[in-house]
């Protein structure tokens, strides 16, 4: 059994879709970050770095923090969504990391000064505002051609898609980017896709891309 700590992000979003995709038992626990409940002791025992999301296994008694930590864990234990062959495989975790490292900072960025402090720096805005826009272009270049990021659906899709959900958080018109908007819906018509997204909690529609 999985113990689940998690909350509304697209990070928290990640693991608890690849959950669903796999289709084991787990337990949710919600954290709510807007009150500050990531600092709880209890909960930094789990997570010393004080973020969601984070897991519990109680098959093994390990825990484990950072999502993409989380998810190559879980695709190895279960053997799903993460190739065995050293080709494939590498590709699956070079665009994880694209996600770990550049995708989901630098749109956490956009998030903080487009959506919810805008004003507060045109140099920020733009910054992260132009990074967003490069880094959608360089997926929807990878996905020319591709149904998915990294060969067949894999923990690299799950990663990347929570983050493209929030494309109006980034200003982002996905009809820009064609290949994007294909690959964002072709996911969104997955059922553990839709039940992952509203983990901890029911958060209304998905945006439709």
């Amino acid at each position: 059994m999985i113990d689940l700590y998690t909350w509304t992000t697209p990070n928290g979003r990640k693991v608890s879709i690849l959950l669903e995709e796999l289709a084991v038992p787990y337990t949710v626990h919600t954290i709510d970050i807007g009150k500050d409940e990531q600092f709880a002791p209890e909960f930094l025992k789990i997570s010393p770095n004080n973020k969601i999301p984070a897991i519990v296994d109680h098959d093994t008694g390990l825990s484990l923090m950072e999502s993409g930590a989380i998810m190559v864990y879980l695709a190895e234990k279960y053997g799903r969504f993460l190739p065995n062959e050293a080709g494939p495989r590498a590709q699956v975790i070079e665009w994880l990391m694209w996600q770990m490292g550049g995708f989901g900072p630098m749109l956490g960025q956009a998030h903080h000064f487009l959506q919810f402090k805008p004003g507060t720096s045109d140099y920020a805005e733009a910054r992260y505002g132009g990074e967003a826009e490069r880094l959608y272009g360089v997926l929807d270049r990878q996905l020319a051609g591709r149904d998915f990021v990294a060969g067949d659906y894999s923990i690299a899709d799950m990663a990347i898609w929570p983050w493209a959900s929030r494309y109006e958080w980034q200003r982002i018109d996905l009809s820009a980017f064609p290949n994007v908007r294909a690959w964002y819906q072709r996911l969104l018509n997955r059922e553990a896709v839709q039940r992952g997204y509203q983990v901890p909690k029911d958060m209304g529609a998905i945006p439709a891309g």
